[in-house]
């Protein structure tokens, strides 16, 4: 199953090739913004990640809402958790 998954932007890693850090449940990895429109993003901005992209904003209550829906379908969020902290993108 795959799942977009909410994270906070911890902060801009490499302005030029649209790398920002992001935290999802205690893990801190790089994912690509340059799909979200407007003038880039912010530390502390909510947004959706998937397969290393973030696909758009969210605001903190969605995100909070949806990790706690996610949390609750168990094994396939815990699934994603891993496969998010496999990934790599330098």
């Amino acid at each position: 199953m795959c799942l977009a998954i909410p994270g906070q932007i911890v902060e801009i890693v490499d302005v030029e090739r649209s790398l920002a850090r992001v935290e999802v449940a205690g893990v801190r990895r790089n994912v690509n913004v340059g799909l979200l429109p407007g003038d880039g993003v912010r530390a502390g901005e909510w947004v959706l990640i998937h397969v290393g992209f973030a696909l758009s904003r969210v605001d903190e209550e969605e995100a909070y809402a949806t990790l706690q829906l996610l949390q609750q379908l168990g094994a396939a969020y815990e699934e994603e958790l891993e496969e998010l902290k496999a990934s790599v993108i330098d």
